[in-house]
């Protein structure tokens, strides 16, 4: 029995990959295409591409792993029947059950895995991209340059003489006009500094005035910081049970929730169908197996997205024991009754 099931696990692992790869290819040049329209509105470099691709990494690994697992348990075994392999186990005395359990450890593992990303890893990664574009955004409105017009910079007009190559500035002015005063600051030097998330102008060595009609006053300074600043709107938790309670996006998340958790037990309940489509004669039957696995996915897709907003989690309960229940139906009928 441990042979048979290494030898039935040893096809599904080669069929995995084979079908495992080309599906992560596509879905990962998809979101980088999705990614590199983030480049119309910010600059990235190829390593920042990198890292948001690392951060999208689990979301792809999420949904191309279940699909992966659905067609290639049911594949493996469509082969088996093919080669007559199938009836030959069945022959033996081996009960299509065993089909079923050969297949539950993977699916079982396979099902943890899935939730431990959405629940936890999911809303790291998220965190952590929506903070970098967010820092990368306020950063673009950041962007100063040597101009003979002056750059904005909150309530301030700043002019800069040149712009060095470690990235600081040389000849710094900045004019502030207020009702009743005025306000000029001249630094020989100035760089942009971030404090968790913030962007801040550093000047240094530099004079200061404030000139109104009563008084005139100068200043002279080694450093000087000014806070009026362009804030990053970064997305702070502590635990992923935080995140998931926070009331931050709680519709997008609520959905979320409902989606996710279905799909990461879509390996187990879907066992009985595995083994219903898998499993034919193929003397007395016409294979639709590449059929019935895209009616499969579309229909449990479509029911978890149909009934969300009539059951709400609710969904969760309904939609898996009605899928585990039917499924079950059909294999009864199909595989159990004629084997």
């Amino acid at each position: 029995m441990l042979r048979l099931k290494k030898y039935i696990l040893s096809n599904f692992s080669a069929l995995f990959m084979s079908i495992f790869l080309p599906l992560f290819v596509i879905a990962s040049v998809i979101f980088l295409i999705k990614l590199s329209t983030y480049t119309a509105v910010i600059q990235l470099t190829i390593f920042e591409m990198g890292k948001l691709y690392l951060f999208v990494l689990p979301e792809i690994l999420f949904y191309t792993l279940p699909i992966t697992f659905f067609v290639a348990a049911t594949l493996s075994l469509f082969k088996l029947s093919n080669d007559n392999e199938i009836i030959v186990i069945f022959s033996l005395g081996i009960a299509p059950g065993f089909i079923i359990r050969t297949f539950f450890k993977p699916a079982f593992i396979l099902s943890v895995l899935l939730a431990f990303n959405f629940l936890v890893v999911a809303p790291h990664t998220t965190t952590l991209s929506k903070n970098f574009l967010s820092y990368k955004k306020s950063e673009a409105k950041f962007n100063l340059a040597a101009s003979e017009f002056g750059n904005s910079f909150g309530d301030w007009l700043l002019y800069i003489g040149a712009k060095n190559d470690d990235g600081t500035f040389s000849k710094v002015f900045l004019f502030n006009k207020k009702q009743e005063e005025e306000i000029l600051i001249a630094a020989k030097k100035a760089k942009v500094i971030n404090d968790s998330g913030i962007l801040r102008l550093q000047l240094m060595d530099g004079e200061g005035y404030s000139y109104s009609k009563e008084k005139f006053s100068q200043i002279n300074f080694q450093e000087m910081l000014i806070n009026d600043t362009l804030k990053a709107d970064l997305t702070t938790y502590e635990q992923p049970l935080q995140y998931w309670l926070s009331k931050e996006n709680a519709g997008r998340k609520k959905h979320v929730f409902i989606k996710d958790t279905l799909l990461s037990l879509f390996p187990m309940i879907t066992l009985f169908l595995i083994a219903s489509i898998g499993i034919v004669q193929v003397r007395h039957q016409k294979s639709k197996v590449y059929l019935y696995l895209f009616v499969s996915i579309v229909l449990f897709y479509g029911m978890t997205i149909g009934l969300e907003k009539m059951f709400q989690y609710y969904t969760i309960p309904v939609v898996a024991l009605s899928w585990l229940i039917t499924t079950y139906a059909i294999y009864r009928k199909t595989i159990v009754n004629k084997f």
